[in-house]
């Protein structure tokens, strides 16, 4: 198969590092816009994706927190969790461990956890069933919160570790908001053997890293980019291959990056830390990950040895149990062998 955009359609995948309600497409959110008579900035769809274009980090907050506030049932969860699903599918994304905010809605619509989890779990039994694709949640603190809310959070994910929850996240603004702020959430969750997954190392550099490896033990670190300023924590990354999620497109429109160009993943790759590659918002930042995967090919010249192994390197730090995360590295090999043996 010599198109490498066929390849990377219909090549196996699993994405890593996505969030739940920064998935939401203009479409889905005209709809619950409308569902609960809120206001919009625009009444359209084309102008929601218009006003979905990112300006600054600000402005995709603002978003964000507008998709939240829109979220006010859990019909209104299930239906975007749902059309996640759906849409994942669309792209052979077959596994995907999907950040969700649930704090969001329940302070500002006064949607319970418990309900809104359940409402996901019922998207995730229709898409197992109905599309064959999967997914587990991670459950993260916004860190602008406080860290009593942080500890509330952590009670969430012990209460339902194993019913659809998979870990304790960390995500938001970086800047004054280190990990260590959390320290307690973390260690209760540690404790309980649950891991913990954390945005670190993209608006802030090294620092935020080693604060996030020293409070909370990380099983991956969400970004983690701005390692590359750190020889040190860079030899670090390589000898324990601490898994990486990389969201290129996301960096780029952060400015964490001048151009994809210059983005530092190919030196992350040379230097062998263990990545994987992500969308993070996609519609927020105008891609899905097959684009990712696209734009790798186009920019950094990547072949189809190149993406198989960085599959195979997602696949291989999922927080899958070990028999499921081995049965589907096998099932993604024979998929691999047989693209590569199936018609040009």
């Amino acid at each position: 198969m010599n198109n490498l955009d066929t390849y990377i359609r219909r090549m196996p995948k699993v994405e890593l590092h996505v969030h739940l309600e920064g998935s939401v497409q203009p479409e889905t959110l005209l709809k619950l816009a409308r569902r609960h008579h809120i206001s919009l900035p625009a009444e359209s769809v084309e102008g929601i994706r218009e006003w979905y274009t990112f300006h600054d980090f600000e402005h995709f907050v603002e978003i964000y927190m507008t998709i939240s506030s829109c979220l006010r049932s859990a019909d209104d969860i299930e239906l975007i969790a749902r059309e996640f699903l759906a849409g994942q599918a669309q792209q052979n994304i077959l596994y995907s461990e999907v950040t969700f905010t649930p704090y969001n809605q329940f302070v500002n619509c006064r949607l319970g956890f418990h309900e809104q989890l359940d409402a996901v779990n019922r998207a995730r039994s229709w898409a197992e069933k109905e599309l064959g694709v999967r997914m587990g949640m991670i459950i993260d603190i916004p860190r602008e919160r406080s860290p009593e809310i942080g500890e509330q959070v952590a009670t969430w994910v012990i209460d339902r570790y194993g019913d659809g929850v998979i870990a304790l996240g960390l995500a938001g603004p970086e800047q004054g908001n280190p990990p260590l702020k959390f320290r307690e959430a973390f260690n209760r969750v540690r404790n309980k053997g649950i891991p913990r997954i954390v945005h670190a190392g993209e608006t802030v550099g090294p620092s935020s890293i080693w604060n996030a490896l020293e409070v909370a033990d990380p099983a991956r670190i969400g970004h983690g980019v701005r390692a590359i300023e750190d020889p040190n924590l860079m030899d670090y990354l390589k000898r324990t291959q601490l898994p990486l999620e990389v969201c290129p497109t996301s960096n780029i429109c952060l400015r964490v990056f001048p151009s994809l160009k210059a983005h530092c993943l190919p030196e992350l790759m040379k230097q062998g830390l263990r990545v994987s590659i992500n969308s993070d918002d996609p519609p927020m930042f105008n891609t899905t990950l097959v684009g990712e995967y696209r734009a790798g090919t186009k920019t950094f010249g990547w072949d189809r040895v190149i993406l198989r192994d960085l599959v195979i390197n997602a696949v291989d730090v999922t927080l899958l149990p070990n028999a499921e995360r081995h049965e589907m590295l096998e099932k993604f090999n024979k998929d691999f062998a047989a693209l590569e043996s199936g018609p040009e």
